[in-house]
């Protein structure tokens, strides 16, 4: 097990140690000789997680929760369920919870018959099913709906629907692709909140598929950030936005600006380098190996720069283009040596305007040499 997840399980909780419910042994699918959607991937799942597959489209993210689920097959590798080769075993059969991007509800149906759906092909006894039915409208804090059509509800409660026919079967694995992107910005956010609450009740392990990483760093326990059908990096939110591994990572995640550098020296726990031009910056983390005369790229994130007067002391640089957000602004920058940076800052009482001339500061720990 990679130590990243192994370190999440433990401290998610110690019961649950080595409890992985879904293991991707080198997974790997390829649609023709020289193009593969998902290359020998290796991701382990604890028991009560919310992990997301998080990338651009084309990265693999889709391919993989379809393999997953048996909507797609394998042409290398594995998908272990309690410990059990899932391969050859039919979608019906894998005791899988799925939310598709667009519900997939069934129109003729009432709601009742859409949620007890999965029920009926297991054979469950009609009172089982019914206390299930209402079980599974009562988590998702739609009681008494079983009589209505999808047409008679809003599309985030047609989102809940769908939640709960997928938890209605008890899964031992839910599977949410992209479930929430059809929704309005505002009711987004609300969704994004009440399934993060509902996968915590219940603790049934989630796999998650994003693009959005705003979804991705409030809702996982663990992200899994994919590139053109690999894993770039997995880990806590917090240490894959703070501690990216690749430029890729930086950049997929949040506002990230490389500046190209020389290493001076060596300073204890920091890094010195200087930019073209001639301008110093110091670098935390003196951890890489890296020696005086090396070129390397720094990565600083876009609200890690703090903006000061024309006398502060720090990088000189000239605004060329302001974006005001609201509650924050995103300023477009220029240093001395022609270097491009982003910054975004709150406003105050204005934001400041383009051509005026302010310093840049940035903390040495805020820095990250790639």
């Amino acid at each position: 097990m990679d130590s990243s997840v192994t370190g999440f399980a433990i401290s998610l909780s110690e019961r649950l140690l080595d409890m992985n419910i879904l293991t991707l042994c080198r997974l790997s699918r390829r649609f023709s000789a020289d193009t593969a959607a998902v290359d020998g991937i290796d991701l382990s799942v604890p028991e009560g997680a919310f992990v997301t597959l998080l990338g651009p489209s084309g990265c693999g993210k889709t391919t993989t929760l379809r393999m997953i689920a048996g909507l797609e097959t394998p042409d290398d590798g594995e998908v272990l369920i309690k410990g059990k080769r899932m391969n050859e075993v039919a979608i019906h059969k894998r005791n899988l919870g799925m939310v598709f991007q667009n519900y997939a509800l069934f129109p003729h149906k009432s709601i009742f018959a859409n949620v007890a759906f999965g029920l009926k092909y297991r054979k469950v006894a009609a009172d089982e099913i019914r206390r299930r039915v209402k079980r599974a409208l009562d988590i998702v804090r739609l009681p008494g709906v079983e009589e209505r059509f999808p047409s008679q509800l809003s599309g985030g409660q047609q989102q809940r629907i769908a939640l709960a026919r997928a938890l209605v079967i008890e899964p031992d694995v839910l599977l949410l692709d992209e479930p929430l992107s059809a929704l309005d910005a505002n009711l987004r956010e609300e969704m994004r909140v009440e399934l993060k609450n509902i996968q915590r009740r219940i603790g049934v392990a989630t796999v998650f598929v994003t693009h959005d990483q705003g979804e991705a760093l409030a809702m996982s326990d663990l992200v899994v950030v994919m590139n053109k059908g690999r894993i770039e990096q997995m880990g806590p939110p917090a240490e894959v936005y703070e501690e990216p591994r690749s430029e890729f990572v930086a950049s997929f995640l949040g506002n990230a600006n490389f500046l190209p550098a020389a290493v001076r020296e060596v300073r204890g726990d920091n890094i010195a380098v200087s930019l073209a031009g001639g301008d110093s910056l110091l670098v935390g983390g003196a951890t890489r190996s890296v020696k005086a005369g090396d070129s390397v790229r720094v990565m600083v994130r876009a609200e890690k720069i703090t903006i000061a007067g024309p006398q502060g002391g720090g990088l000189m640089a000239r605004i060329i283009d302001v974006d005001y957000l609201g509650a924050m602004a995103r300023y477009q920058m220029e240093l001395r040596n022609g270097d491009r940076l982003l910054s975004l800052a709150s406003p105050r009482e204005r934001p400041l305007a383009a051509g005026e001339t302010v310093t840049l500061l940035i903390n040495p720990r805020h820095c990250r040499i790639l």
